[in-house]
């Protein structure tokens, strides 16, 4: 009982505590509210208009403003987050760029320009920013100058055959981006009004892609392959292909790339004709390497999609924005959100995962002016499909192209796999019933002919009914159709590079499950182009057997 008393007493004392304060509290507001019109200069009877301020009453501080050249100094350096203290009363806003002032014999960063991004407002006058390059070398009180706008990279004509980092620097050692128009990496989606709602295929070339996953125009496409099964020939093949077929333009963006990747990639656009040193260049490129601060992974895919949205928005191209890896953009933003201080999320994630890769991919979509078509390679960690950076990923993706290691040790290449590969576009209503009947039926003889594979490898094919054989033979023929000289490829292969139109493909396909091409021998599908090739390539093989 008495320790009964004694709780309720103690309680008793704090809550009068407590009610003490919130009356004080309610005291202070009131009188402030009270004293509000008379700091304002302003009195009942001044009706709507307002009286000039006060002499004597210090002006509304603006916090953030678009104002140039405000002038700060370094005041923290803790790898790539830099703290930048200004003296004025108004300070950049968030995302803003800040130009880091170096001394004379002080060393600079490689392009001989330091850019900071601010990502928070520290209170005191004192921002938090991510830094896009290396701060070896920085030191408290150096100078940094507000740019008054986010990061601007060029944009245009120019770009194309050039290579950038994430400021829209050249780094192909070329000289200066001439006659190109500067926008901010940082944008809104296109208004809804702008959208086109129309769902219409992409023509590719590729007559695997084409007939069995194909991409949507200004879609988003998932390409999963590994070392050595083709995919970097696949991304040339369709830089070349959009390029030849529409008239348009590619826009390749390295996020988190291997130094050495980059460079082969260049090279061999060199070689094959996709880059152009004397002009008439296809493709633009944009980099931030492995060996970058996290900053310049993070926005580098921004860089590149700004660069895409030029090209549709002002000349009306259909583009096609390749972002190799997209993983590593959800990795760089990651690690600049733990710089930050925020509080990681699901296996370790930032907690702002889902609006990162919401802002990029919505800026991804057609127009009614043009579109963009992004083929995003997708690295999955642990090939755990849960994972919170493929899951957020695939809930943008409208469609997956599988490369397998099986199919390319077959010497089928493109090294696609049909059955794994899937679109939301193979829809009756968007391709036609005839389209999507024909894909079908395609991709139920390639399964029983899968089924199969064990039966045969124990017996052998004379055991198969006379049913499974055709299945069996026609499948083979298939196959092998579904490989594809590229034109990109024509230097190592000898084989002059075939692009094949939609309607050739369907129809192709339809003669060979109706079993019209049963008599011509599964070599002559080999690396062909439409079904003309197949039938000239068996005259040829028959004539030489002739002779």
């Amino acid at each position: 009982m008495t320790l009964v008393t004694r709780g309720a007493s103690r309680l008793s004392r704090q809550g009068g505590k407590a009610f003490r304060n919130a009356r004080a509290n309610a005291a202070f507001f009131t009188t402030a509210a009270q004293a509000a019109p008379a700091l304002v200069g302003g009195s009942k009877a001044s009706g709507s208009r307002m009286a000039p301020m006060s002499k004597n009453v210090a002006p509304v501080r603006s916090y953030a403003t678009p104002a140039k050249n405000l002038t700060g100094s370094i005041k923290t350096v803790i790898g790539a987050v830099v703290d930048v203290h200004f003296d004025g009363e108004n300070l950049p806003p968030i995302l803003n760029a800040l130009d880091v002032q170096f001394a004379e014999g002080q060393e600079k960063p490689e392009g001989g320009r330091l850019v900071l991004e601010v990502a928070q407002h520290l209170g005191e006058n004192t921002v938090r920013c991510i830094a896009m390059d290396a701060t070896a070398g920085l030191i408290r009180g150096q100078g940094v100058i507000d740019t008054g706008a986010p990061i601007m990279v060029p944009v245009g004509p120019a770009t194309l055959g050039r290579i950038m980092n994430v400021i829209g620097q050249p780094i192909d050692q070329r000289g200066e981006i001439k006659g190109s128009k500067l926008l901010p990496i940082h944008n809104d989606p296109p208004p809804f009004v702008d959208q086109s709602t129309q769902a219409e295929v992409l023509e590719t070339g590729i007559k695997v892609v084409d007939l069995l996953a194909p991409y949507a125009r200004g879609g988003k496409i998932g390409l999963f392959g590994g070392a050595g099964v083709g995919k970097t020939v696949l991304i040339q093949e369709l830089i070349n292909n959009i390029a030849k077929a529409h008239g348009g333009y590619s826009v390749f963006t390295g996020v988190g790339e291997r130094t050495r990747e980059g460079n082969d990639l260049y090279h061999e656009m060199r070689e094959t004709g996709v880059i152009n040193l004397e002009g008439d260049s296809k493709v633009a490129l944009v980099f931030g390497q492995m060996n970058e601060p996290p900053g310049a992974r993070a926005r580098v895919a921004l860089t590149g999609l700004t660069i895409a949205e030029y090209f549709r928005d002002e000349e009306g191209q259909d583009v096609l924005l390749f972002i190799d890896n997209i993983f590593r953009f959800t990795q760089a933003g990651s690690e600049v959100s733990a710089l930050l201080g925020r509080i990681p999320s699901a296996v370790g994630y930032q907690p702002t995962l889902s609006t990162d890769m919401g802002q990029m991919q919505e800026r991804i979509t057609t127009t009614k002016k043009g579109s963009i078509t992004s083929v995003q390679a997708v690295y999955v960690p642990a090939d755990d499909l849960t994972d919170p950076a493929p899951a957020t990923t695939f809930a943008h993706l409208d469609a997956t192209t599988v490369l397998s290691r099986g199919i390319a040790e077959l010497g089928i290449y493109p090294a696609v796999d049909p059955l794994d590969s899937k679109s939301r576009m193979l829809d009756p209503r968007i391709v036609g019933q005839r389209h999507y009947d024909i894909a079908t039926k395609t991709q139920q003889i390639l399964q029983s002919y899968k089924s199969l594979q064990d039966i045969i490898a124990i017996l052998g094919m004379d055991e198969l009914s006379e049913e499974d054989k055709l299945t069996v033979e026609r499948a083979r023929k298939i196959q092998r159709f579904m490989s594809q000289p590229f034109a990109v490829a024509q230097v190592f292969t000898g084989i002059e590079g075939r692009l094949v139109p939609l309607k050739e493909t369907v129809d192709a396909f339809e003669e060979i499950l109706a079993g019209k091409h049963d008599h011509i021998s599964e070599s002559s599908f080999y690396m062909v182009g439409g079904i003309e090739d197949v039938k000239a390539k068996h005259e040829k093989a028959l004539k030489e057997q002739g002779a």
